[in-house]
């Protein structure tokens, strides 16, 4: 009887430490992943960038910028090339972040 009892406590112990560990991450996330919405910042962050060159247009083009061009991808990681705003030529850049910069 003492045996089954101590199994018994035993599981309960396991099983609320495991929902413990289970909330405890439950808000960790990767800030390299961003939504999918591009936010604009003032220096691109530097980093691997996954974003494959269409993606990258795609992202600047869901941002705001028109006839995106000479798309490339710099040391840094971040895909650069010009695009137009309001009429306006500017230089644009997107970093692994997905964080969209003009200049």
């Amino acid at each position: 009887m003492a045996v089954r009892a101590s199994m018994a406590c035993g599981a309960i112990l396991l099983a609320s430490s495991a929902l413990a560990q289970t909330a405890t991450h439950a808000g960790a996330h990767n800030p390299a992943v961003k939504n999918n919405d591009a936010a604009h910042v003032a220096a691109p962050a530097k980093g691997a960038n996954s974003f494959s060159e269409d993606q990258a247009r795609g992202r600047l083009t869901k941002a705001g910028y028109q006839s995106v061009s000479r798309l490339t991808k710099d040391k840094d990681g971040v895909w650069r090339g010009s695009a137009t705003k309001a009429g306006k030529k500017v230089n644009v850049g997107l970093d692994y972040k997905g964080n969209v910069t003009a200049r």
